[in-house]
């Protein structure tokens, strides 16, 4: 028991060294974006600094996004010293740390310790958790351990534990709210746990109206449903309340949706890492999963449908523990340790998108020097205009704005720097609207180019 648990040790360890490192490097290949390490880059800055944290991508506070009040304690770590690094450290270390109660939950089921360990093994080698950490950061990542805790201790009886698990995961995302009641009813229902249950359940629906009913809408001006579908549930009616009634009253609407080629590929690639392990008698505990799965099956916005972004990250908490529920009763395709690791393995291979770091990753490296040194010639906290790659690595200032389509009229006066790659111009801009924004600075005076090289450029304020 002893050397299993420092071989844990090592494997979350080891996991959290390779997941940091991997999104390090992107970023320092100028790979990241503006949305989203830009986005939480610049808010958790600003609460570190004492100041309102309004995202200048979108002019608005940054809880009406997703009311993730989870950041607030996150700006402590930029207190000690602001970096980007904290960011991509805390979602490193939040995907890895998931291997801890999944190992807890197979003891706690009566799996034999070797096995118990070896799920934590596959759960690292999912293809999604891989993924999404070279996917900027999202604070969607805390939520993965602490719905594990949270079940581990509805199961231990820890009712304070159980709480502190549940605002953590209610307070990286306001959807995270219809997760954790649908949790509450799996609990109530299936797990006999009344209490847990119901905590979860009125918590859960609680904080869903207070977030998008309320903070939401206070600090951004909008429906929340601007927030909570963003136009990818439009059909389905123009308030959170128009949705929840079709969806319920309307079925016909969301069928179509559903019954796709694109979403069984989907569910397709989710379950397929661990296919092995399921069984119809054992799925009961994707109840807790029910409300991201139907939120992205009846979408059309493809970036829900797939293994490298954010969407389905509390689909995993579930699915590991109906596999630990399959195991335990007996059933599974694969029962021994070796072939269950080397069907993660295959499944990682196919999946996993290791491969951009030959390729895509490598896509800027012929103006890699020259934007380095563009970046650090920037040395005030003044306003900046740039690309959405280069954002990410000048967002610790109240002023930030893209180069990107839709930002032709800005007023370029309002930034005392200008950094444009027109080479690689990236998301949603174009070298033809960067060469605009080119002709308009050389039209002013007041700025002056004070480097260019590799077609980067950068001009300053006098």
């Amino acid at each position: 028991m002893k050397n299993l648990k420092s071989s844990l040790a090592i494997l979350i360890t080891s996991s959290f060294l390779i997941l940091f490192i991997s999104s390090s490097i992107r970023h320092l290949l100028y790979q990241s974006n503006a949305l989203d390490l830009g986005w939480f880059d610049q808010g958790v800055y600003l609460i570190s600094q004492n100041q309102t944290p309004i995202i200048s991508f979108v002019d608005f506070h940054i809880l009406g996004d997703h009311a993730a009040l989870i950041l607030y304690p996150i700006a402590l770590f930029y207190k000690i010293y602001p970096s980007v690094y904290w960011l991509l450290a805390i979602q490193a270390l939040a995907l890895s740390l998931g291997a801890l109660p999944i190992y807890q939950l197979s003891l706690q089921a009566g799996l034999r310790k070797q096995l118990a360990f070896t799920l934590s093994i596959v759960y690292l080698l999912y293809p999604l958790i891989f993924n999404v950490n070279l996917f900027d950061f999202h604070p969607d990542v805390i939520a993965v351990p602490a719905l594990l805790w949270a079940v581990l201790a509805a199961r231990c009886n820890s009712l304070l534990g159980f709480m502190i698990a549940i605002l953590v995961v209610l307070f990286s995302k306001a959807i995270f709210s219809l997760t954790v009641a649908a949790m509450g009813l799996w609990l109530l229902i299936f797990e006999k746990k009344r209490l847990y249950g119901s905590i979860a359940i009125i918590m859960g629906v609680a904080w869903f109206i207070l977030s998008t009913q309320v903070i939401i809408p206070m600090l951004t001006g909008t429906d929340a449903a601007v927030e909570m579908a963003d136009n990818r549930y439009s059909y389905l009616g123009n308030s959170i309340g128009e949705i929840i009634k079709n969806i319920f009253l309307n079925p016909h609407l969301i069928l179509g949706k559903i019954f796709t080629l694109a979403n069984l590929e989907y569910i397709i690639l989710l379950l397929f890492p661990v296919i092995w392990g399921l069984s119809p008698r054992h799925l009961k505990p994707l109840l807790g999963a029910a409300p991201t799965l139907l939120l992205n099956l009846i979408t059309d916005y493809s970036p829900q449908k797939n293994l490298t972004t954010q969407y389905s990250l509390t689909v995993i908490p579930f699915l590991f523990i109906a596999v630990i529920a399959t195991l335990a009763a007996g059933k599974g395709w694969l029962k021994k340790t070796k072939y269950i690791l080397l069907w993660s393995l295959i499944a990682f291979i196919a999946l996993a998108k290791y491969g951009y770091f030959g390729s895509i990753y490598l896509t800027k490296l012929d103006t890699w020097t020259a934007t380095k040194e563009a970046v650090s010639l920037i040395n005030t906290s003044g306003g900046v205009l740039t690309n959405s790659a280069i954002a990410p690595h000048l967002t610790h200032r109240p002023l930030i704005k893209l180069a990107i389509q839709g930002s032709e009229t800005l007023d370029l006066k309002q930034f005392d720097h200008i950094l444009l790659n027109q080479r690689h111009s990236g998301w949603s801009s174009s070298p033809e609207l960067i060469q605009e924004f080119l002709k308009r600075l050389q039209e002013m005076p007041e700025f002056k180019p004070t480097y260019q090289k590799d077609e980067v450029f950068l001009y300053q304020k006098s």
